[in-house]
């Protein structure tokens, strides 16, 4: 097992992490499942006890954290939930994961948290949860995914002066 930040909205692991931890039978023991209690709703713009405003930790990316929310928010507004159950929740569905450790100050905080356990999430809103926290793509790989689109859309043109 490895212990490492993961999170919707910080999905680094995903580039070589996971990958390993899947191919060699590990898990993921996540710690800052919410991402400081970013994906608690709490700090959205600006609001919250400001402790995120002194220290940002775990850092999180200001677009993609805010596509997260957008995404979060519907969700748990249908389920009648919290935004912090369906970040939970999120990843709590990925095969790596084999547990979280919360950090709640509260008890309502702390049952709040547990009862993420007993959300399944279906295919659409774990697309959409995908989608939104995307991390974005790093050389090569942007360089590889730029080629093949250029390489795609002009294969069957004629070379120059045939």
């Amino acid at each position: 097992t490895t212990q490492s930040y993961y999170s919707v909205a910080g999905r680094d692991l995903e580039r070589e992490i996971v990958p390993m931890v899947k191919s060699e039978g590990l898990g993921i023991l996540v710690w800052s499942p919410l991402a400081g209690g970013y994906l608690s709703g709490k700090y959205r713009d600006g609001a919250g006890d400001g402790r995120r405003d002194v220290r940002p930790f775990p850092p999180v990316d200001a677009a993609i954290g805010a596509r997260v929310l957008d995404a979060l928010d519907p969700i748990a507004a249908a389920r009648g939930v919290s935004v912090a159950q369906i970040a939970l929740s999120w990843l709590l569905h990925q095969r790596a994961v084999t547990s979280v450790i919360v950090g709640a100050k509260r008890i309502d905080q702390l049952e709040d948290n547990l009862a993420a356990a007993r959300i399944e999430l279906t295919a659409d809103e774990l697309a959409s949860l995908d989608a939104a926290g995307a991390p974005a793509p790093e050389y090569p790989g942007w360089m590889l995914a730029v080629q093949g689109q250029y390489r795609a859309a002009t294969a069957n043109q004629k070379p120059h002066g045939a």
